[in-house]
């Protein structure tokens, strides 16, 4: 029997009975899926308007990455990084000529990368402990990531953490320069924070976290694992403000679906890394990579920063109208294939309605409606959404009255 064929019901007894709890999954039972769209079980079809939580920037089954997996597959499907294989330089030498950074480090998430650039930090500072992150921000699950991730509910089971964390609100300038000093390693911030209810970070904000980085000598990390590769228009979202890191982490869709972070270094780590300092077995595996190339290779020839410019800007002017129309809309936030759309209420009520009508999105907060498309999602898929959603929003204040 196909695995694919299970019935759901029975799907969801083994995971009962195997899995530890980890997620509050929904019942939803996604089977297969072709660029933006996903079919289930029962062979319905919706709009993938989550694209795996950023990871599937080009949708499901994308020919170009079904031929590079088929092709890399016939030669090796792990290699020790005590050992050289092509793609992995090819792959760094892509991101490092593209951010204008110095070199690049691969492993296998996003908090992986995040901990391996607080590592990095601090072999720029040797016995400077503090970092300076943001309420709201989230950098993983890892002890170290999870000590910098300004959510206390996903940190308090955990405590005591990493020490000599500092939390400041986002776009407070204040508030940053005095939190920084030269007791501080790092400085860790989202340019477009994702968990936190995708709040972009002004350029004042950049800015003045570059200035106090450079006076203080603390290492600027950008995390762009959520906001990087071209979701915000631009390959790296630092690239919208031009204010540049000590070092950016990526993952999410760096690998086209599989798992595959990076860590990019600038001028201010270049010679610190030696042998023994750092390593993964898995990270920066041959089809991982491969994938990684394929994936820039697609956004550079099919032209899709510009799609994600044109078409994200024409979305954006759309949920602008809709919340005009809505008081149930408090804010809509976000730019290109990053959107946030806070409500007066909660998000998850919802987005449960959403996926009823055909529609895979996600939330962040308790009341903020999360979008992370494909890059290749239509127009078309655009405009039912915004009129799917104004149907709920409308049947919500038509029960609060």
């Amino acid at each position: 029997m196909l695995l694919h064929d299970e019935s759901p019901a029975a799907v969801e007894e083994r995971e009962k009975a195997f899995i530890l709890g980890t997620y509050a999954r929904t019942t939803f039972h996604p089977r297969s899926g072709k660029g933006a769209r996903i079919t289930d079980a029962d062979g319905r079809e919706y709009w993938d308007l989550l694209g795996g939580i950023a990871v599937n920037a080009l949708g499901h089954r994308h020919p170009r990455l079904v031929k590079a997996l088929r092709d890399e597959s016939n030669a090796l499907l792990h290699l020790s990084n005590l050992y050289y294989h092509p793609s992995q330089g090819l792959l760094a030498e892509r991101l490092v000529r593209a951010s204008g950074l110095c070199r690049a480090f691969f492993c296998n998430s996003g908090t992986e990368a995040n901990e391996a650039a607080l590592k990095f930090a601090r072999l720029a500072n040797p016995g400077r402990a503090g970092v300076v992150a943001l309420n709201e921000s989230f950098h993983g699950r890892t002890l170290g990531s999870l000590s910098m991730t300004g959510h206390e509910a996903y940190r308090k089971p955990f405590e005591p953490l990493m020490p000599g964390v500092t939390f400041v609100e986002p776009n407070d300038v204040a508030a940053l320069e005095a939190a920084v000093d030269e007791t501080t390693s790092a400085i860790f911030l989202e340019p477009v924070m994702g968990e936190g209810g995708i709040i972009p970070l002004t350029h004042e904000f950049l800015a003045a976290a570059r200035r106090v980085a450079d006076r203080t000598g603390a290492i600027l990390v950008f995390d762009e694992i959520q906001c990087g590769l071209g979701r915000t228009g631009t390959l790296f979202a630092f690239q919208q403000s031009g204010i540049v890191p000590d070092i950016i982490t990526l993952a999410k869709p760096l690998g086209g679906g599989l798992p595959l972070g990076a860590v990019i270094t600038g001028p201010a780590i270049e010679g610190l890394v030696k042998p023994g300092h750092h390593g993964t077995t898995f990270g920066g595996n041959p089809v991982a990579c491969r994938l990684g190339l394929a994936v820039l290779d697609e956004i550079e020839e099919s032209k899709l920063l510009e799609r994600v410019n044109t078409l994200g800007a024409w979305f954006g002017t759309q949920l602008a109208k809709l919340k005009k129309r809505n008081a149930s809309i408090v804010e809509v936030r976000g730019s290109g294939f990053m959107w946030g759309i806070e409500l007066d209420g909660p998000a998850k009520p919802v987005v449960a309605e959403l996926l009823a009508k055909g529609f895979v999105v996600g939330s962040a907060r308790e009341n903020v409606i999360r979008l992370l498309p494909p890059y290749v999602t239509p127009k078309k898929a655009f405009a039912e959404f915004v009129e799917a959603l104004e149907q709920i929003l409308g049947k919500l204040e038509r029960k609060v009255a």
